[in-house]
């Protein structure tokens, strides 16, 4: 075994390679290129396993949002926009009508997905 002796540590300051940007803009710019999940969620509903193992084609399965209403756009499951669902040369679009709050987004954050 090996005797241990009482050493002194010294720390030295800590002080960053690089200097701290205030902007939010340069902040933002580290993420940039991070690949984030977005979708659009027209409604949901809750069904048994023998109701889902009946569905055919021509099933209707009903949603818990209203003909009309806003439906939600997520980023990695976390809502952060509504709008409507626009058809343009054949494909489906979202036309963004409003933009959730900051305050809210940073609520939201805090919990987890569903």
């Amino acid at each position: 075994m090996s005797e241990m002796t009482d050493t002194e540590v010294q720390f030295e300051a800590f002080e960053a390679a690089t200097p701290a940007v205030s902007s939010d803009a340069a902040d933002l710019g580290r993420v940039m290129d991070v690949p984030v999940e977005l979708a659009v969620e027209i409604g949901r509903t809750t069904m048994t396993i023998g109701e889902t193992l009946s569905l055919a084609p021509g099933s209707i399965v009903s949603l818990n949002r209203l003909a009309g209403e806003p439906v939600d756009l997520l980023v990695n499951g976390k809502v952060i926009a509504q709008g409507e669902v626009v058809v343009i040369d054949e494909e489906f679009g979202l036309r963004i009508t409003d933009i959730v709050s900051t305050a809210q987004r940073l609520t939201d954050a805090a919990t987890p997905a569903e």
